[in-house]
């Protein structure tokens, strides 16, 4: 983690930040453009991370919206940041695919001021898991973008990160081109853990991007498979719904 630090310091050096949004000097994310984020605030359902509205009450005791009620996530909860739309989108993807790590700072306090707001007052974690890459993408890329999430995030909640228990073990096709249904497939049994080191504890998985939760559910089961407490997760940002979308 100092290495990808020091790096990230001789490259702001040699190249002076500038908002990846707006292009304005001094930072690679601004502070108007940080203002300008379509965050999350509660009421929101625990179970997808989406804003309740009057159409969606949540039940007698639990905050959970109808879609969830009627098709329950693996998750036991999914808290979300802000929604997948500028400035943030852009950011997103200038730290994903344009090898700008350096927006892992400002993206993971992001998610650690969220954190105050969003998590539910009892809830506990033992440890925080980026969803893992599967190793022949994470070689092309040299990174994964989640687990630098997770470690900045991982800092500021005082947690350990564990990346090498939770691995990817098949290589799917990118999410982004596939419907609902093919996400599912796609992503199905393509997680397992390699050991038991996860077991009784109360896990937080990370990652940039939710669309419709078929990665983070996979990522549960092999979770709970290698008997885990709790499966919560955390992500950067997540879709909007459209109208005839359920919130999955």
């Amino acid at each position: 983690m100092w290495l990808d630090k020091v790096k990230s310091a001789v490259i702001d050096l040699l190249f002076p930040p500038h908002c990846v949004a707006c292009q304005r000097l001094g930072a690679w994310l601004c502070p108007d453009c940080i203002d300008g984020i379509e965050t999350i605030d509660p009421p929101m359902c625990r179970r997808c991370g989406l804003p309740l509205n009057d159409s969606q009450p949540p039940g007698p005791a639990t905050p959970v919206c109808r879609n969830c009620q009627e098709t329950p996530p693996q998750l036991d909860g999914l808290l979300v940041y802000a929604f997948h739309s500028d400035p943030l989108r852009e950011a997103i993807h200038q730290f994903k695919y344009q090898d700008l790590r350096s927006l892992a700072g400002p993206l993971g306090r992001l998610m650690g001021e969220g954190w105050m707001t969003l998590s539910p007052s009892n809830l506990e974690i033992d440890a925080l898991v980026p969803v893992p890459l599967h190793p022949t993408r994470q070689r092309h890329r040299g990174y994964n973008q989640a687990a630098l999430l997770a470690r900045e995030l991982g800092a500021h909640l005082q947690r350990p990160v564990v990346e090498e228990t939770l691995v990817r073990v098949r290589a799917t096709a990118p999410q982004v081109e596939l419907g609902a249904e093919e996400r599912r497939a796609n992503v199905h049994n393509a997680f397992q853990c390699k050991d038991s080191s996860l077991a009784g504890k109360r896990v937080l998985l990370v990652d940039d991007v939710c669309t419709t939760g078929s990665t983070l559910d996979s990522a549960c089961l092999a979770l709970r498979g290698a008997g885990t407490l709790s499966v919560w997760a955390y992500t950067l940002a997540r879709a909007k719904p459209g109208p005839s979308k359920g919130l999955d």
